[in-house]
């Protein structure tokens, strides 16, 4: 079976997750170039690795970059690649860039609603706000899907873990909100008992703003026409644990999962070795099989050599999209 249902022109955001080290990337690599035969398709990762850039053998960095190899040393646009561009999200860089944006409001939020001075603030500011750096980079994401210059949107993302931070985010942000919008309430109180009326400001305006953030980011995700989560895994005991808490966490967040790729698969051999690991790697499948029967589920070999490249990711294309 292959990859179904990616076609859908609705279909904007697809995300690739799952444990370490099972191919995600290979898989959301391969799965952008396959869309760009008919879409004008952009890859992101939010990997602090950033795979994507050694899985193409291209430099990309933190700016839109189309996707053009260089074959025998001569730059030429390739059948498939012609409509794919490629971007290396920077969360901290996000994250600085936020900083400096809404110094002013924020530092205004502090001076405004607590009895803290200019040393105080300058040392609460320097601290990470937990998530802020992620939402910051998944804003990133958002705000060029509004753009709406490109057809597809496809995030190799972090290992379980940081996808699944990922999904709390919002949640935790939007807590953080709460806590600086009732500090704001008590100024604004004090305001209007004294002055007799209250005139919105920046830090309003700051808040306010965050809060349509998140409400953007939660949207898009929980939106089953647009958004779809693609989970990768390999037939081993622990993928199988971790895969099932991402898709359980998955669920409960309210977001699309469909189908699901089992990688590195061995196929029928004379090898006596070898037969003994795909006799145990059958065992696994069948456990997938079973825990799993609501997704749809592609199987991919184990590949001769690292999958790193055009021509390696073309030929594994085919493997998702027989």
């Amino acid at each position: 079976m292959a990859l179904t249902g990616l076609l859908k022109p609705e279909l904007k955001l697809l995300l690739f997750g799952g444990k370490g080290g099972v191919g995600k990337t290979t898989c959301a690599t391969s799965t952008a170039l396959y869309l760009a035969n008919v879409f004008k398709t952009l890859l992101f990762s939010t990997d602090p690795a950033h795979s994507v850039a050694d899985s193409l053998g291209l430099e990309i960095g933190d700016e839109i970059k189309e996707v053009n190899p260089v074959r025998n040393g001569i730059s030429n646009g390739v059948k498939g690649i012609k409509n794919l561009s490629a971007l290396e999200i920077s969360a901290e860089k996000a994250l600085s860039k936020f900083k400096i944006e809404y110094d002013v409001e924020i530092r205004r939020l502090f001076d405004t609603s607590t009895y803290l001075d200019k040393e105080d603030i300058d040392s609460i500011l320097a601290l990470p706000i937990p998530g802020i750096d992620e939402v910051m980079g998944f804003k990133t994401i958002v705000d060029l899907i509004e753009e709406g210059k490109f057809d597809k949107y496809i995030v190799d993302t972090a290992p379980t873990g940081h996808a699944l931070r990922l999904l709390t985010l919002p949640e935790l942000l939007d807590d953080w909100i709460k806590v600086m919008a009732k500090m704001r309430w008590k100024y604004r109180y004090m305001v209007e008992r004294f002055a007799g009326r209250y005139k919105p400001d920046s830090a309003d305006d700051f808040l306010m703003s965050m809060k349509k953030t998140v409400k953007r980011i939660e949207n898009l995700l929980k939106d089953q026409q647009r958004c779809e989560f693609i989970v990768i895994t390999i037939p081993e005991s622990m993928a199988i644990l971790e895969t099932e808490r991402l898709i359980n966490n998955l669920s409960k967040y309210g977001i699309n999962v469909r189908q699901l790729v089992i990688n590195n698969v061995l196929e029928s051999t004379d090898c006596g070795f070898c037969r003994e690991r795909k006799k145990e790697q059958e065992k696994y499948i069948n456990q997938i099989g079973g825990k799993f029967s609501n997704l749809k589920i592609t199987i991919t070999p184990l590949q001769p050599k690292e999958v790193k490249g055009i021509d390696a990711l073309e030929n594994f294309k085919e493997l998702l999209f027989q």
